[in-house]
């Protein structure tokens, strides 16, 4: 065992223990900024929590990724050595296999779809599909329609992105995703970025505006192509050994306040879409519109190599029929 994690599962004893006492505090992690919605909406999820047990549970967020990059999060939530983290799906991809589908290419119609898929039976079955892997889904948090943006060029057409390096997160459904449109995927932790566009290791990145803005990536990237070819939702996950340690009615409490907390994220969410939008063409962005159609079409093969078993097919068809 090396030292990580010996660390870990010190740091997990000492938290399991301290579930016994009177209060509790859960650590929480997430590789966004201060003032990012998620990292609002799990302090929101806090402050409800605390109410309804009289500041017995609260959580402390750490921010900015004080905690680690989101693969180091997701392994300590697992060992139980953080109590939570906020996460992207597609780093769940490899993990629980239910997450796939709403990680899946031009899936959701619309945000407003989006919303209803995850808020009902199937958005609750794909949460569940993460404890069998020792987490505790919880909710689903908006993640904006993510599109390509360029330093040298823009993409308007299928054509442009070919043979371009583009960073994305590390997912092997990604990395496919990209490279069914003709570029080179490279994965990389989201901190690397800024500095992988600058010097040219990377033509481009994706992601919504809200991250192109709050990253400073519009400095150096300057054509926001609006492929919108994901609305891969932010997962919110909790610790199943952890979990495992509460009480039913506790349990109950953290559950309520998680989803409570998704209706406040989604207001503050449009709202930072809004601002970011303002800032980034602000700072000199461009705003390209693209022909979606010749992106949506290059999607079979992403499907094909994913959504192989019944299971997942039957999911993706659901989710189609959602009106």
């Amino acid at each position: 065992m090396t030292f990580f994690h010996r660390t870990l599962l010190a740091a997990a004893s000492l938290l399991l223990a301290a579930t016994g006492a009177q209060a509790v505090e859960f650590r929480s992690a997430d590789i966004h900024p201060e003032d990012y919605p998620t990292v609002l909406a799990v302090r929101h999820m806090s402050e409800t929590l605390s109410k309804s047990t009289n500041g017995r549970l609260t959580i402390k967020v750490f921010a900015k990724g004080a905690l680690g990059i989101e693969k180091d999060a997701i392994e300590q939530t697992k060992l139980g050595a953080i109590a939570m983290t906020r996460v992207n799906v597609a780093p769940m991809n490899n993990i629980c296999p239910a997450t796939m589908v709403p990680t899946m290419p031009f899936l959701f119609r619309s945000k407003e779809h989006m919303r209803k898929v995850l808020d009902g039976a199937i958005g609750d079955e794909i949460l569940k599909d993460c404890e069998s892997q020792g987490y505790v889904g919880l909710a689903f948090y908006d993640s904006g329609a993510r599109s390509i943006y360029t330093v040298k060029k823009p993409v308007k057409t299928l054509a442009d992105a070919k043979g371009l390096k583009v960073r994305v997160q590390q997912s092997d459904l990604w990395v496919s995703l990209l490279e069914a449109m003709g570029a080179n995927a490279t994965p990389m932790p989201f901190g690397e970025v800024y500095t992988a566009l600058k010097t040219g290791l990377v033509d481009g990145a994706e992601n919504n505006y809200p991250s192109y803005e709050s990253s400073r990536h519009f400095e150096v990237a300057k054509y926001f192509n609006k492929t919108e070819h994901s609305m891969a939702p932010e997962i919110l996950l909790f610790s199943k050994r952890v979990w495992d340690t509460l009480t039913p009615d506790d349990q109950k409490l953290i559950r309520a306040a998680a989803k409570e907390s998704v209706g406040f994220m989604r207001k503050i969410w449009d709202e930072r879409e809004e601002k970011s939008l303002a800032v980034i063409k602000a700072g000199g962005a461009q705003i390209i519109e693209v022909d979606k159609a010749s992106f949506q079409g290059a999607m079979k093969p992403v499907y094909d190599k994913f959504i192989t078993d019944a299971h997942l097919k039957d999911l993706v068809a659901r989710v189609q029929a959602t009106q």
